[in-house]
């Protein structure tokens, strides 16, 4: 599994500008209505765990008191600072921050597309193979709960479903999975769809 992951992303490469595509992604109409200033860079990471029943993906479950997105589930991440060279250092930093786990102990093995987020983010998903087994250590500031999901469930084509959300009066499809008492649905939903058709369904 993780030879196919690594032979599938390999290629990827963050974009240059993660806000201009972020932003090619919405209709004009949408970017309009929802946005009143310009996205700022962003970066998350998709943490993938060997096991050995099988690769999970690692997912947090946002505080109830943060100013946005309390209580959803996400991917550890945050936005990028000046002294970030690039998504990655962004990704890995904001992980260390969050959860714990050491930029050393992360494999980044590619991007995924950036992707724009209602609450003013273009987001770039970074991909990493965490390697043993990481000592979480979460900040209660931001992180409730970190859980791990196993990837088989999330490539099980039955275990999505469409679903929509309205935010300042246009309703937009996205999806959802539900887990051990989770909903992980929105960007984070979106972006586990795009890491399975990147990993599993590309023709190479």
């Amino acid at each position: 599994m993780r030879d196919l992951i690594t032979r599938r992303l390999r290629d990827t490469q963050p974009p240059a500008d993660p806000v201009k595509a972020a932003l090619a992604k919405l209709p004009p109409d949408i970017t309009q209505a929802w946005f009143n200033s310009p996205l700022l860079s962003a970066a998350v990471l998709i943490p993938l765990i060997p096991r050995p029943d099988g690769m999970t993906m690692l997912l947090t479950r946002r505080a109830e008191h943060v100013k946005h997105h309390a209580g959803q589930i996400s991917f550890p991440g945050g936005r990028t600072k000046t002294s970030d060279d690039g998504p990655r250092d962004t990704a890995l930093r904001e992980t260390a921050e969050e959860i714990g786990v050491p930029p050393a102990q992360v494999t980044v093995i590619g991007y995924l597309e950036a992707y724009p987020v209602v609450t003013g983010y273009a987001v770039v998903p970074v991909v990493g193979i965490v390697d043993g087994d990481p000592p979480l250590r979460l900040d209660s500031s931001e992180v409730a709960e970190a859980f791990e999901v196993p990837l088989a469930f999330l490539r099980d084509e039955n275990n999505v479903r469409p679903a929509s959300r309205v935010y300042k009066g246009i309703e937009v499809e996205t999806y959802e999975y539900l887990y051990g008492g989770h909903r992980i649905w929105g960007a984070t939903a979106d972006m586990i769809k795009n890491f399975n058709e990147k990993a599993f369904k590309t023709n190479i």
